[in-house]
C-alpha cells in the first residue's frame, strides 16, 4: 500500500521528523495535536477551548489526508490534569457523541509548551 505523508508547515515537523498526518490505504493517523496557533502560541487559556481549537485543527488534517470526522476509530486525549477530563470529555461528545470511537483519556506530567493543557491525536479508517 501507498503511504502518504502530510505536514501543516510548522518547523517542528522538520526539525523532529514527524508528519501531521499519514495515510496508509484507508488508514488515517492524526499525530498528537496542541491548540497551537499559526503564530504558536496557544489558543485558549482553558481546556474545553483548547479542545475545541485542536478537534478543528484535526478535521482539516484528515480532510487534508481524504478522512472526513465521521471516519474516525480511535482518540487518544493528554491532559496535564484529571480535573479538566469533564470538560474536555463535553467537548469529545458534541464532537463524537454519534460516532462514538475507541477513546482513552490520560493525564501527564508535561506537554509541549507550558501553555498546552490538551493534546489529541486520531486514529480514522476511510470507510463509506
Amino acid at each position: 500500500m501507498q503511504r502518504l505523508n502530510f505536514d501543516s508547515g510548522t518547523p517542528w515537523e522538520a526539525a523532529v521528523g514527524y508528519s501531521r498526518a499519514v495515510r496508509v490505504g484507508p488508514h488515517v493517523f492524526v499525530t498528537g495535536t496542541l491548540a497551537a496557533g499559526e503564530d504558536g502560541e496557544i489558543v485558549g487559556d482553558d481546556a474545553a477551548t483548547q479542545t475545541r481549537f485542536i478537534l478543528d485543527k484535526i478535521r482539516t488534517s484528515l480532510e487534508t489526508a481524504g478522512a472526513r470526522i465521521e471516519h474516525v476509530v480511535r482518540t487518544r486525549i493528554y491532559l496535564l490534569t484529571l480535573d479538566d477530563s469533564e470538560a474536555v470529555g463535553q467537548v469529545h461528545r458534541e464532537w463524537f457523541g454519534d460516532i462514538r470511537p475507541c477513546a482513552t483519556m490520560l493525564a501527564v506530567s508535561d506537554l509541549f509548551t507550558d501553555e498546552a493543557l490538551v493534546e489529541i491525536e486520531v486514529d480514522a479508517v476511510i470507510h463509506e
